[in-house]
């Protein structure tokens, strides 16, 4: 190598050798940002939790005013289906008291008296609501109420001789009970008068 070759390398470095690379110094976060960072983080997902929240309050308010409007509007629905069938037996009443007070009739007032008493049957019928009649069937506490108990020679025990009133169901669930009597059967023979005597003379 020449001198002049020697100066130039030295004085600019060998051309054939390759730069040396420093390494990457790894950027250390700022705990500061990161801190930060964090906390917009948590203020966007509480923002948007507080948004679904509202949400759904507004829909609950909602379906509780529908909730509340359709529980009133059945409940006039229901009225009304109640009270219409007696509308006509009611006007059939009035008149018949209007009647009553201009003549001095029985069988018209009677009469009168049977009509209302039919409108009452269809009213009844309407709604879907069945009388009980318990004459002459087993006593049943599901649709009877004894209030007392005779006996019969001609009705079995445990059968109904009689019935107040009746009562009345709608579908399987009961109204009013229909108060009846029910047999205890047979009365008990009484003995003679004559051989009780006998009985007692042989003691």
């Amino acid at each position: 190598m020449s001198k002049e070759k020697a100066a130039e390398n030295k004085l600019f470095g060998d051309k054939n050798k390759s730069p040396k690379v420093e390494p990457a110094v790894k950027a250390v976060p700022d705990p500061a940002e990161e801190l930060k960072k964090k906390i917009t983080e948590l203020e966007n997902k509480t923002a948007e939790t507080e948004a679904k929240r509202l949400l759904l309050l507004a829909d609950m308010e909602n379906l509780r005013k529908r909730c509340s409007k359709d529980i009133e509007a059945a409940r006039l629905n229901s009225l009304t289906d109640t009270v219409t069938p007696f509308l006509r037996v009611f006007d059939y009443f009035t008149m018949a008291v209007k009647a009553s007070e201009n003549t001095d009739n029985i069988q018209s007032m009677i009469t009168g008296m049977k009509m209302i008493q039919t409108e009452f049957d269809k009213a009844f019928s309407d709604l879907g609501i069945e009388p009980v009649d318990a004459v002459g069937k087993d006593f049943d506490p599901n649709l009877h109420e004894a209030v007392s108990q005779e006996a019969s020679d001609t009705v079995p025990a445990g059968k109904v001789i009689r019935q107040w009133s009746p009562g009345y169901k709608y579908g399987a669930r009961l109204l009013k009970a229909a108060p009846v009597i029910v047999s205890s059967g047979p009365a008990p023979k009484e003995e003679p008068s004559g051989e009780k005597k006998e009985e007692g003379k042989e003691a």
